[in-house]
């Protein structure tokens, strides 16, 4: 619900290529994000109560990694102090969508995995710098059956009826950005094509979704779908539309060239759209050996996308080798620097004290093969939101490192990214009201 009621607004899309039921979907739905939250504030709970009833383990209450979360954007709980007996900790809250919990809830296959994986959270040292994890505090049993009802995917549809899985919702840029795998892997034992979504640009969606969520299912894309806008791209242009056509450009070579996937570009035309924009856009794409379409699915709804679908399934037909932007075998550090010079154009990546220090300990918990999962903006290549175009040979900063052991992944966090958002000073919360028919409106 963070975006929601904040800036960016729901995920169900819009005219006749919206899914339904839009405003069960963008606020409580089944529920699938309270049991995540709930999950997750349990082991919090479960830690307090075993410090305060004697702190068996010994763990260093300055040391605890297990952040609770909520689904609201609140930027007063990023930080936060609060006593257990004699002990004072220092914590914050995640959102619910950059929770561990939501991660490992979407890249478990099962529930045997889910519950190995809930117990493999890495909580807190002891103070003998000793690991602890969830499963030494007979945790995983019980956060496993809050979620139980959760774990199964949700089946919804479009205005125009065709079914859609809607499960889980972890952010791109501070998430890892992709549905559960156990609706992939449903819609792909039901359907002869399974379209899914990777949030926000290639550099986070289609990033983490290639080499984090297909190394895990064992399986990459046939094809790729990237969906261009002329006003965003001309806002990476400060109006030029050519100028800001650098950005698609670098998209579309990270797909085609650092990737190696078959791609369609689709332009998801606006009723603002000039002819002319639509035009220059379209062979701006067309000069880079890119198939290029026009999408309308929010006016024309399936009819608009008829080119599109005749597309993909076109090149779906090719053979592919999908390429990753990092080695999973690498040390942690080598890694990040891959992912942010590969996919971002980065020349250099600096490491804070604190980051280094955990990469280290991670390192010495024999976590080295973990998936890497960079928490940055979604406005920029950089770690900067008003770098825009495609920034080349800049200087990536990474200011700490999450530990997620239950994921088997290190969060990296770049520049000033927070795993907590604030509400913006114009959210969407002032236009949402229910009317006198008891219907929600506002939400978009």
């Amino acid at each position: 619900m963070g975006p929601v009621f904040g800036v960016k607004g729901g995920a169900t899309g819009g005219g006749k290529s919206e899914i339904i039921p839009s405003n069960e979907i963008n606020l409580h739905f089944t529920g699938d994000f309270h049991a995540i939250a709930q999950a997750n504030n349990l082991l919090s709970s479960i830690i307090d109560n075993h410090i305060y009833f004697g702190n068996d383990l010994k763990i260093d209450t300055s040391s605890i990694f297990h952040k609770r979360c909520l689904d609201i954007n609140d930027r007063s709980l990023r930080g936060i102090e609060y006593h257990v007996r004699y002990n004072k900790i220092s914590t914050g809250f995640n959102i619910t969508a950059a929770s561990e919990v939501m991660a490992i809830a979407c890249l478990s296959s099962n529930m045997s995995e889910l519950k190995k994986n809930l117990g493999n959270i890495l909580v807190a040292k002891t103070v003998k710098g000793q690991p602890v994890f969830a499963r030494d505090l007979n945790a995983a049993e019980p956060m496993a059956a809050l979620l139980a009802d959760a774990m199964k995917p949700n089946l919804v549809q479009t205005k125009e009826g065709t079914p859609a899985l809607v499960h889980f919702g972890p952010f791109a840029n501070i998430a890892h950005g992709c549905n559960s795998i156990i609706a992939t892997q449903t819609a792909l034992s039901h359907a002869d094509y399974c379209v899914t979504e990777a949030g926000f640009g290639s550099d986070l969606g289609a990033q983490k979704f290639i080499d984090i969520k297909s190394r895990i299912m064992n399986r990459t894309p046939d094809a790729a779908i990237l969906v261009v806008v002329v006003g965003t791209t001309k806002e990476h242009g400060n109006g030029d539309l050519e100028k800001g056509f650098e950005n698609v450009k670098r998209h579309i070579h990270n797909i085609k060239e650092l990737y190696n996937l078959p791609l369609v570009v689709a332009i998801n035309r606006h009723k603002e759209d000039t002819k002319e924009d639509l035009s220059l856009l379209a062979k701006l794409c067309e000069a880079e050996d890119t198939k290029v379409v026009m999408a309308e699915g929010f006016v024309k709804g399936g009819e608009g996308c008829t080119d599109l679908a005749k597309e993909v399934i076109k090149l779906c037909k090719q053979k592919t080798e999908c390429h990753y932007s990092y080695n999973i075998d690498d040390p942690i550090k080598k890694k990040i620097i891959d992912c942010a010079k590969n996919v971002y154009g980065a020349g250099k990546v600096e490491f804070t004290k604190e980051a280094l220090n955990k990469i280290a300990y991670a390192k010495k918990l024999s976590f080295s093969k973990f998936f890497i999962n960079i928490a940055k903006t979604q406005f920029s290549f950089t770690d900067s939101k008003i770098n825009l175009g495609a920034p080349k040979n800049h200087t990536f900063h990474i200011t700490d490192i999450e530990i997620r052991s239950g994921a088997k992944m290190i969060v990296a966090i770049a520049g000033d990214m927070v795993l907590m958002p604030g509400l913006a000073k114009r959210s969407a919360y002032n236009d949402i009201f229910v009317d006198e028919n008891n219907n929600i409106q506002g939400i978009f």
